[in-house]
């Protein structure tokens, strides 16, 4: 039984001026919403640090959340997106190359409620959350 699916994304080598800009970020979020048709509870949070700091943001979604962490002193950004029903993958690659000038875009793909969690195509480890965890029975 599948009850979401959880994308991590990290995006590295970005431009560090996007990501101090509030703005362009939720830029990003409207697409991502738009795109998968998502739908917002309230408003967004949006936090800019000062100086060179980097930005978070966070949207309640009917569907969970989507969230992210901008690091401007290492280019790099960082993405969670939690959905509770099924929907297709997102182009973080191309969309976070466009937008935020990423060179590299890693990308995390989790069932939540499986047995197990694919972190990439080579590893999967048991759920913790399963009634198998650990390979023990409940």
């Amino acid at each position: 039984m599948i009850v979401g699916t959880e994308w991590l994304v990290e995006a590295f080598d970005c431009d560090a001026v996007k990501l101090r800009d509030v703005a362009l970020l939720r830029r990003v979020f409207s697409r991502v919403i738009g795109d998968l048709e998502l739908k917002t509870i309230n408003k967004d949070i949006w936090h800019k640090f000062s100086g060179a700091g980097g930005v978070t943001g966070l949207a309640a979604l009917t569907e969970s959340h989507i969230a992210c962490h901008t690091y401007p002193e290492y280019k790099t950004a960082t993405f969670n997106l939690y959905c509770c029903r099924t929907r297709r993958q997102w182009n973080w690659e191309e969309n976070l190359r466009e937008l935020l000038g990423a060179k590299t875009v890693k990308i995390q793909k989790i069932e939540r409620g499986s047995e197990t969690i694919s972190l990439n195509s080579q590893t999967k480890i048991q759920n913790p959350k399963s009634k198998t965890a650990r390979g023990e029975q409940s």
